[in-house]
């Protein structure tokens, strides 16, 4: 685990070099703490929420402090997981408060992904849709730090706009499959027409 600051400042944007390999997760916008290994001793004694729903939050009241914050997180933004060599690394999520740099260095950092993936500007784009999707959640990590409930409504915002998204997206492939059957009956009934054309020409002639 790395414990200097200006190290805990790189690891905010781009994974560290040392856990950096093919099966660790890419680089993300999100803010993580640097990445840990895992033990089954410390997965009995401190088990980490992965995969919970957006309905399975932990309450906001209860617990105070770090520890609150971080389940919170956890529950929202789930730890990244991945195996290297045989060890099991984890990687959650950063508690850390943001400042007006941070927002600003996030913004750039957007920019120069955007750049460097070639993402399109207009149109559909698997690419900028996700760089967007690491900025909202990062935006959805650094309001939950200062305000619990005002995180949990951004998730609920994030949540339905995705739903939208893929309702939209299964009925553009619903008519793009709809065309495409309509077109490949419409040759084959072009077909068919002209083969009868022939045929009456035929006994046109005849006559």
């Amino acid at each position: 685990c790395v414990k200097r600051r200006s190290i805990v400042c790189v690891c905010v944007w781009r994974m560290a070099s040392s856990s950096a390999s093919s099966s660790a997760p890419p680089p993300s916008l999100v803010r993580y703490d640097p990445p840990v290994l895992v033990s089954e001793a410390q997965k009995k004694k401190a088990p980490i929420r992965k995969g919970a729903k957006s309905g399975s939050l932990p309450p906001v009241e209860g617990k105070g402090g770090v520890a609150q914050t971080e389940d919170i997180l956890n529950a929202i933004l789930p730890p990244r997981e991945w195996e290297e060599a045989g060890q099991k690394w984890m990687q959650s999520v950063s508690s850390t408060p943001a400042t007006r740099l941070d927002v600003i260095n996030l913004q750039e950092y957007l920019d120069q992904q955007l750049m460097r993936r070639n993402a399109r500007e207009t149109g559909i784009c698997p690419i900028r849709e996700e760089l967007y999707g690491q900025c909202f959640d990062e935006l959805i990590r650094q309001v939950t730090i200062n305000c619990a409930e005002r995180g949990f409504l951004l998730l609920r915002v994030r949540d339905e706009m995705r739903m939208t998204i893929d309702a939209y997206r299964t009925l553009y492939e619903s008519a793009v499959a709809f065309g495409m059957r309509k077109a490949l009956q419409a040759e084959q009934g072009k077909s068919e027409l002209e083969r009868k054309v022939a045929q009456l020409d035929a006994e046109k002639e005849e006559l």
